[in-house]
């Protein structure tokens, strides 16, 4: 069913500066798009069937730009690490194990269940370097019925031997491998190109990734200035260019024409980088979760946002700990707070109302007119039931939305569409 309507208290973002809500209204799905919020339903919509959650908040699907599908397994460890060392330390030897495709299956299978369960509906992935255990993660993704991007990495230096590709030829070559078995296989997963980021891989493999992307025209994923460490050694891996950004691009793996990217992180980008980053409309994923964890800072998001970049919301799994975005949502109000306060008293601290619309219509842009129930949008939504929060007639739709970032309990979420299409 793909033609429908739904009743209940509708919230949604058109900008990011405010919240459009609607108590008791009418959300149109017409063909897996929606057609509009209203007050009462259209003549033309009449005969459509009726969902009737009265009572429960109706949102658009969330958008995580950044999730680690094989780091699920070890969320919660490491968290007094650095990145770097947490890198060594947790993440290389788990993602080597997924060499086994028995293993790979098991694991990943755990990671979609709780996607599914989550606010999100759709989700930027990374696998691992093997192609057969990342086409598992698609086909569990694509079984699941959400939106995902999905990378198969590529890494063929600084890491241990089990987790190295052989040379720049045989990643190269097993990723347009992939790229020829998968493409066009599904109708929601896609595949993106995936550098792990630039320590990880030689300047012969950035330059063929760059090829494959210009021949094949995928995106393109990645990490950008993410931790103090991290950018030093970039530096001295990539001597002739001007900052992290620059190097990315001089292999042509940095947006711009037919090639749509997302950097996380970008906690400590400098003004040649930002400015870089506007040129080519590079998506920022901001993680505040992991940025915590892993000591890396708080990315300068007010400033993003008043420059009209575009920012969205990553879990950044492992890093982070928890797949759904409300948990996102409210760390990364905190840690705005925090960098207000000890950092930069001229960035105000975020709001519900910004935070939503990057959870939403900010990241969804990715993805196409997603994350939003303006007409056109794709129609991805889900049905939360606040009762335990408290009496929903104190509370207005917002300050109910709000509650439920930093309430939201596992089970909250009762009902789920994709493209129009009812999960549970």
């Amino acid at each position: 069913m793909k033609s429908f309507v739904c009743k209940g208290d509708i919230c949604y973002s058109k900008d990011k500066t405010s919240l459009e809500t609607i108590k008791d209204g009418y959300l149109v799905c017409e063909n897996g798009v929606s057609a509009g919020v209203f007050s009462e339903v259209p003549m033309a919509y009449q005969n459509l069937p009726l969902l009737d959650f009265t009572g429960k908040l109706i949102f658009p699907g969330f958008i995580d730009l950044h999730v680690h599908a094989p780091q699920y397994r070890f969320r919660g460890l490491g968290m007094d690490l650095e990145l770097l060392e947490w890198l060594d330390t947790h993440t290389f030897p788990e993602e080597a194990k997924y060499a086994d495709k028995e293993y790979a299956k098991e694991n990943y299978q755990k990671f979609v269940w709780e996607m599914r369960r989550s606010p999100n509906t759709r989700a930027c992935v990374f696998g691992t370097i093997h192609r057969e255990s990342t086409e598992i993660l698609m086909e569990l993704l694509a079984e699941s019925g959400l939106g995902a991007f999905v990378g198969k990495v590529n890494m063929n230096r600084n890491s241990p031997d089990s987790l190295r590709e052989e040379s720049a030829e045989a990643s190269a070559a097993e990723t347009v491998r992939w790229i020829q078995e998968v493409s066009g296989k599904y109708e929601r997963v896609k595949l993106i190109l995936t550098p792990r980021f630039l320590p990880s891989c030689t300047d012969v493999l950035l330059r063929k990734l760059g090829e494959i992307q210009k021949e094949y025209h995928l995106p393109v994923q990645s990490h950008l200035s993410e931790n103090r460490s991290e950018v030093a050694w970039v530096q001295e891996l990539f001597p002739n260019s001007s900052c992290y950004g620059n190097a990315y691009d001089s292999f042509g793996l940095f947006g711009g024409e037919n090639c749509a990217t997302i950097m996380a992180h970008c906690v400590l980008s400098g003004e040649e980088e930002i400015a870089l980053m506007k040129k080519r409309n590079v998506f920022i994923a901001h993680c505040p979760e992991s940025n915590t964890n892993l000591a890396s800072g708080v990315a300068p998001i007010r400033r993003y946002l008043q420059e009209g970049m575009s920012v969205g919301l990553g879990s950044d799994v492992a890093g982070g700990t928890k797949c759904s975005l409300f948990f996102a949502m409210a760390e990364a109000v905190r840690a705005s707070k925090l960098r207000w306060r000890l950092q930069d008293d001229s960035l105000a601290p975020l709001t519900i109302p910004e935070v939503f619309y990057m959870a939403t219509k900010g990241g969804g842009a990715f993805f196409g007119k997603m994350g939003s129930f303006e007409k056109g949008y794709v129609f991805d939504a889900c049905v939360l039931d606040d009762r335990a929060y408290g009496k929903q007639a104190e509370f207005t739709i917002s300050q109910r939305l709000e509650r439920a970032v930093y309430l939201s309990q596992d089970g909250d979420i009762i009902h789920k569409f994709v493209d129009g299409i009812q999960l549970f």
